[in-house]
């Protein structure tokens, strides 16, 4: 499970063949106990918690790295190496 960010306490991750449970492109965040499923690239709450502060800046995230996210998920499902993504600042 690559990590592709790291950011205010959230990791942002993106399982390998990852594309059979959800039906749609998706990232896996932490953060402390909490653990989600956010959609890509709507950012939608797919699966799992995470405190309603952590997911706004989760989806303001995904909102400035859409393209990348969508490519790294496109390489994911395929099983080929996806690239780390710049935190939010």
């Amino acid at each position: 499970m690559p990590v592709l960010s790291m950011f205010y306490g959230i990791i942002i991750l993106m399982y390998y063949f990852d594309n059979q449970r959800h039906h749609q492109p998706h990232i896996h965040v932490k953060y402390q106990d909490d653990e989600a499923v956010i959609a890509i690239p709507a950012g939608t709450l797919l699966e799992g918690k995470i405190r309603s502060a952590k997911l706004k800046l989760v989806q303001a995230w995904i909102e400035i790295h859409q393209d990348e996210l969508m490519a790294n998920w496109e390489l994911a499902v395929e099983g080929q190496q996806v690239f780390k993504i710049d935190p939010l600042r």
